[in-house]
């Protein structure tokens, strides 16, 4: 089967430290696509489902779309998107509450190359619409860091580490919304295919979730 014919899913295997759920293995199944469409315009699509335990016990349904434009060639990408989000929110050690949100969001990436690391930085605006409320504004800064292990770039059949951050912030209520720490070992399979083996640390205004991240990108 041609690979740029192929669905590819990321694997998350995370250990969270709630008390909602009955082991502490959590499972994030993701999809993520990136459709060149020409030399300027791109579709994202994406499709991530969470659950508290290994699998079964829904956390979040992510469904995430959106058209890009290069504004050059490879290094600055500007976005926009929509996004559907169910969310089951254990209120008991037995019960749930379902919610809806939808979301539509602006995003900008740059990228940049420091000696042999690779850089990316992503700026995201979101507008959040959770279960017919007014609508929520947070923003979100990412930024990730590869670096090849072997050579000064990231070729096939190469490692590499990957890093990287990101806060979340609130237009109002409470500002801090979370914060992403990762950090793990990659592989780069061919131009299509890369690998990754990492550790994260999610903090939520007091609660640190720890999880190992086992992830396989697609890209076509």
């Amino acid at each position: 089967m041609n690979l740029r014919t192929i669905i590819f899913l990321i694997f998350s295997l995370s250990s969270f430290s709630g008390f909602t759920q009955d082991s502490d293995l959590g499972n994030w199944l993701i999809y993520f696509g990136n459709k060149k469409i020409d030399n300027r315009l791109n579709w994202h699509h994406e499709v991530q489902y969470r659950n508290y335990n290994a699998i079964g016990d829904l956390e979040q349904l992510l469904l995430r779309t959106g058209l890009g434009y290069n504004l050059t060639e490879n290094n600055n990408n500007l976005l926009f998107g929509y996004g559907f989000i169910q969310s089951e929110n254990y209120i008991t050690e037995e019960d749930k509450i379902g919610i809806n949100e939808h979301r539509i969001y602006q995003q900008f990436i740059t990228r940049q190359t420091i000696g042999k690391v690779k850089v990316q930085h992503r700026y995201r605006f979101e507008q959040r619409w959770v279960e017919d409320t007014d609508v929520r504004l947070r923003f979100r800064y990412f930024l990730s860091l590869n670096i090849p292990l072997q050579g000064s770039d990231i070729l096939e059949n190469n490692w590499y580490l990957s890093m990287y951050n990101e806060i979340f912030i609130n237009s109002k209520q409470l500002v801090f919304d979370r914060n992403r720490l990762y950090g793990g070992l990659g592989y780069k399979l061919n131009s299509t295919l890369k690998f990754e083996m990492g550790y994260m640390n999610q903090f939520l205004n007091g609660l640190n979730r720890d999880q190992l991240n086992m992830i396989m990108f697609f890209s076509f």
